[in-house]
């Protein structure tokens, strides 16, 4: 409780500090919080000169790595942030001091239940590179093989833990003081944080992330995924091949080695599309941290990935939704766009769909104004979600992922070739996607599919075509027994109308033998009436007897 408390007071320091006031709503404040904080603020006045996305920036790096990771993953959310916010983010370096080589070593042993030296030939105490969540080492097997062991922080998960309270409780506050926190939607971006820092933690799910990845690109000349050592990877570890090459964004060193930047450039967003659309899980922090070129071949350069703690999947409804949007957009059908949106589910029902198509020009046909190769795919996607989020649009988790890849992605092919041109690569490769959603390899495909649950049940077609031909059977029965009870009820029903008349005539006979005899008298015949005891078997006969 004391160390919260601490950490809490040092949050609210670096807020008055770093004059973060200019996010609070000071107007829905009582007077005495607006005088008092206002005083306080007053020690943050040398800071003031810088804009608040760039003193938003160094707060967060000031206040240690758990917070550096929060405002990287604040930084992919542009659908919230204004542009000059999301930028400052966007420069936040994950490089943090090292933990102490034995602390790792103790960690590898206590995970791998095993002293280091038995496990590896070699182990470097020293690590290779240091991150907020985790160090990464170098080791070589007794098997020869060069590899890099990633450890877990110490300690990190219980942080993480007190942070990630402290931050919901500063989500709500901002959230519940104006409706323009509560547009920025903090408490949701504090949770999609916490989802995707929980997973970092779990080194057992980044390497069967790796795993698959690297099956989808098998044999691959795009590119290639190191391979992980399975018997020396747990929860807190990770073992994996150890890769050499050119960091992606050291464009000198790709130059000197004379790579065709082109077709780099083009490959990278080829890469993209086909773990999207191909193999619906794809690559979600592929920043120039995580990606090297090999350059072995340098006019035909090999990407190498490494880091697959964040991934994303699509659903075949997402990528029929992705992919219309992205060609009606550049075929400028504006209202098949807003049509997509409703179908989809994404905007309620009732969104008038003339408003919405008008919302939506508005804000793309101004990208129209530059060159086809300068318009921003991912800012395509942000305008789509702004606009329609106005309309009462949940953004979709796994869409944000797809935005801040394609961000990147975007980023890093034009940093390489600026003369890129985005939509030449991916309009035949969606337009390629959808033929073969509607062809017949798709139908065969799905006959591939279900041909495994159809083989499951060949034993049992004899028991279930007996069964279907007894219930037909009896079916038949029930159906001859309804049809004879039909005709019997319409016969009735044929006798009944044509009996009604007499059937009338004999409750009128009895009714009025009631009224104009004395009930006890029909027990003496001989002293009732002649004319109301023939009137009573007059109706008797009319009711009961006659058929």
């Amino acid at each position: 409780m004391l160390t919260s408390t601490f950490r809490l007071l040092r949050i609210i320091y670096t807020v008055m500090r770093f004059r973060l006031d200019v996010f609070i709503p000071f107007s829905v404040l009582p007077w005495y919080l607006r005088y008092t904080l206002g005083l306080i603020c007053s020690i943050g006045r040398k800071q003031a000169s810088q804009n608040k996305g760039e003193r938003l920036r160094l707060a967060l790096e000031s206040l240690g790595p758990i917070f550096v990771k929060f405002g990287q993953i604040l930084s992919t959310r542009r659908d919230l942030l204004d542009d000059n916010i999301a930028d400052e983010l966007a420069k936040l370096q994950d490089k943090v001091p090292a933990f102490p080589g034995h602390v790792a070593q103790s960690i590898i042993e206590r995970d791998l239940k095993a002293p280091v030296s038995e496990l590896f030939a070699e182990f470097s105490a020293t690590p290779l590179a240091s991150a907020s969540i985790a160090q990464v080492h170098t080791a070589k097997l007794h098997s020869g093989e060069d590899v890099v062991v990633k450890v877990i922080r110490p300690k990190i998960e219980k942080t993480i833990s007190k942070d990630i309270s402290l931050l919901y409780t500063l989500a709500h506050l901002v959230a519940n003081l104006s409706a323009d926190g509560r547009r920025l939607r903090p408490v949701e971006v504090v949770t999609d944080y916490e989802y995707t820092i929980l997973d970092e933690l779990d080194l057992a799910k980044e390497a069967g992330n790796t795993g698959l990845l690297q099956r989808n690109f098998t044999n691959s000349e795009l590119l290639y995924v190191p391979q992980v050592y399975w018997d020396y990877s747990h929860r807190n570890v990770m073992v994996m091949e150890r890769i050499s090459g050119i960091p992606v964004a050291d464009i000198d060193a790709l130059n000197k080695a004379n790579v065709d930047m082109k077709c780099l450039a083009e490959r990278g967003v080829e890469i993209f599309f086909t773990q999207v659309f191909s193999h619906s899980f794809f690559h979600a922090d592929m920043h120039p941290g995580n990606i090297f070129v090999d350059v072995s071949n340098p006019q035909k350069p090999k990407y190498i990935a490494i880091d697959c703690a964040i991934m994303g999947s699509l659903d075949d409804a997402d990528k029929s939704y992705l992919a219309r949007n992205l060609l009606a957009f550049f075929q400028r059908d504006y209202r098949m766009v807003a049509e997509l949106h409703v179908e989809s589910g994404w905007v309620p029902k009732g969104t008038p769909v003339h408003a919405f198509e008008s919302a939506i020009r508005s804000v793309c046909e101004p990208m129209f104004a530059k060159p086809l190769k300068d318009i921003s795919f991912g800012q395509v996607l942000i305008g789509l979600f702004q606009t329609a989020r106005r309309f009462n649009m949940e953004v979709q988790p796994q869409l944000v992922l797809l935005e801040k890849t394609l961000l990147n992605i975007e980023g890093l092919g034009r940093q390489l070739y600026p003369d890129l041109d985005l939509w030449v690569t991916a309009k035949p490769f969606l337009e390629r996607w959808m033929r073969e959603q509607m062809g017949p390899k798709r139908v065969m495909e799905e006959v591939r599919k279900q041909a495994p649950q159809w083989a499951g049940q060949l034993p049992q077609i004899p028991n279930l075509v007996f069964s279907a031909l007894s219930q037909m059977s009896h079916q038949e029965e029930r159906l001859q027994a309804q049809t004879e009870a039909i005709n019997k009820l319409g016969q009735e029903l044929k006798k009944s109308r044509k009996n009604t008349p007499f059937r009338l005539l004999g409750a009128i006979s009895l009714g009025t033998a009631w009224i104009i005899t004395d009930p006890v008298s029909l027990t003496h015949i001989k002293d009732a009436d002649l004319t109301s005891f023939g009137l009573l078997l007059l109706g008797l006969y009319l009711l009961v007897l006659k058929p």
